[in-house]
Formats: C-alpha cells, sequence, structure tokens
C-alpha cells in the first residue's frame, strides 16, 4: 500500500530542481539568508543525486540575484573565479557589506537647551529707539 501512494524520487527531485532555479533574492533581504536558502536547497538536490556540478549550482544562485549584484558577476565570470558555494555567500556578504550602505537608524528628540524666542522688530534696541524720537 506504501508504494502505490509514495512519491516517487524523479518527482521529488524535478520539484526541488524546479524551485531551485525559479527562486530569486527578495527585495530587502540579507544576502547572507538568501545564500543560506540556496545553500540548503544544493544540499537537498545532492541528496536527492540530482547530478548537478558546482558550476552549475554557483551559476543559478549568481542568477538569482538582484541587479545591484551584477558587479560582482561580471568580476566573478570575467577573473574565472573558483569558489565552493560556500566561499561564494561568503564573498556576496563582503560585497553586500561594501556596497549596499545600511542607513542606521537615527534618533530624533528634543534638545535639553531651551529654544529662544525669536526677535521680532518690536523688541529690543529697536524698540528704545522708537520709544525715545516723538
Amino acid at each position: 500500500m506504501k508504494e502505490v501512494y509514495a512519491v516517487p524520487d524523479r518527482h521529488i527531485r524535478y520539484a526541488a530542481t524546479k524551485v531551485f532555479s525559479g527562486i530569486k533574492m527578495a527585495k530587502g533581504s540579507s544576502v547572507q539568508s538568501h545564500g543560506i536558502k540556496m545553500l540548503s536547497l544544493v544540499e537537498k538536490l545532492e541528496d536527492l543525486k540530482a547530478g548537478l556540478d558546482n558550476d552549475t549550482y554557483i551559476d543559478v544562485i549568481l542568477q538569482s540575484l538582484p541587479p545591484s549584484y551584477d558587479p560582482l558577476i561580471i568580476s566573478y565570470n570575467m577573473n574565472g573565479l573558483e569558489k565552493s558555494i560556500h566561499e561564494l555567500i561568503n564573498m556576496l556578504v563582503q560585497y553586500e557589506a561594501m556596497t549596499h550602505k545600511f542607513t542606521p537608524a537615527v534618533l530624533v528628540g528634543e534638545t535639553s537647551h531651551p529654544k529662544r524666542k525669536a526677535r521680532g522688530p518690536d523688541t529690543g534696541r529697536e524698540r528704545k529707539e522708537r520709544e525715545r524720537s516723538p
């Protein structure tokens, strides 16, 4: 009975490959969390004996990145770098830290110094001069 309802490995491998090749880095997410997600999919595909080599995994991971990573991707491909997936993810995290300057949260509050009242034309020396003149 189990054999009738069992999902064939071929179908599981197909579904995992489809997810892996179609995933894109979510806007606003960190490249580290994206890399970890991709790494877990790579490990799942290897467990399923998908037969993909390291270069294919790297290509799919690079294709899943947003356009802001294009300079790194071009450099990676032009220089013929050979990295493991872990090394690639570390490289992506370093690139994100260098290029994507996250604006720190700034607390806006009042100062402890009382604000001075703005002087209008009827205050100070001008008022005294007007009082003296007939």
